[in-house]
């Protein structure tokens, strides 16, 4: 099958074929989500989690990311490949070139940040030197303190406008995707339609032009507890395989996420 690139996602988002996109963070996973099909693969720093047991992904670090981005590299043949820039590693412009650098140099073909409007300055720095960044709006994990837990963001409507502003700001600025989590359905439909870049959803709805899964939510194997927004497709098909082919079609059809995998 052809290498997935920046500019497959982006004729997929104007033909409206839905890009279905799963967390990875090892080599023999990463193949078997790319012999599925999967479009792209994320090296989230959800690996604090899911992998470490941590509370939170704040404890994440460059080296361990850049670790696992390296794994997965090695057996994803297919898909697109991108890595979290994990927390207070592009504080500043000369930190986020630094560590963009480590993660690319590992083997992703992007890096994510979470953050709107201040991060428009190192995001127009990293692209002007060659390196693709995706956005991340919404409930953004590395905020969780600030935030005051994983809370649905964006429902107040003074916060969703200011959330469509901060979109279209990252968007000038060079993302070339954005992810959106936890947010109304209604939300991540508005800023889908009003970007011409992907935007991937994670309890977005199913108005967005694609959608993102933790493997281990996916697979109903995390530790701690199983998010409103997944979906356990091994307990419905009881062969990996299986579970991520039928994720892939759902997600392609439409039909994932439901109202029950949404907020409104």
């Amino acid at each position: 099958m052809k290498k997935v690139t920046i500019s497959t996602l982006l004729k997929m988002k104007q033909q409206s074929e839905r890009i279905s996109v799963i967390t990875a963070y090892d080599a023999s996973f990463a193949k078997l989500f790319d012999e599925q099909g999967i479009d792209v693969m994320l090296i989230g720093d959800s690996l604090g989690m899911v992998l470490m047991g941590e509370d939170s992904t704040l404890p994440v670090t460059v080296e361990q990311m850049a670790y696992h981005t390296k794994s997965v590299k090695k057996g994803a043949q297919r898909a697109f490949v991108i890595a979290d820039m994990p927390f207070m590693s592009y504080a500043t412009k000369e930190q986020a070139y630094a560590n963009a650098a480590t993660l690319m140099a590992a083997g992703a073909e992007m890096v994510k940040m979470e953050g709107g409007s201040w991060l428009c300055d190192s995001i127009a720095g990293l692209v002007e030197r060659g390196v693709p960044v995706c956005g991340h709006l919404g409930l953004t994990p590395q905020s969780v303190h600030k935030l005051g837990g994983f809370k649905v963001q964006g429902r107040e409507q003074s916060a969703a406008d200011d959330m469509l502003a901060q979109a279209q700001e990252l968007e000038q600025a060079g993302i070339q995707m954005l992810v959106l989590e936890c947010i109304p359905t209604e939300l991540g439909q508005r800023i889908s339609a009003a970007l011409s870049i992907p935007v991937i959803g994670i309890g977005a709805g199913p108005g967005t032009d694609g959608q993102v899964l933790v493997m281990h939510d996916m697979l109903g194997i995390s530790a701690n507890y199983m998010p409103k927004f997944s979906k356990n497709y091994l307990a419905e098909t009881g062969d990996i395989r299986k579970a991520v082919s039928q994720y892939i079609d759902e997600v392609r059809s439409g039909s994932f996420p439901s109202e029950q995998h949404s907020f409104n």
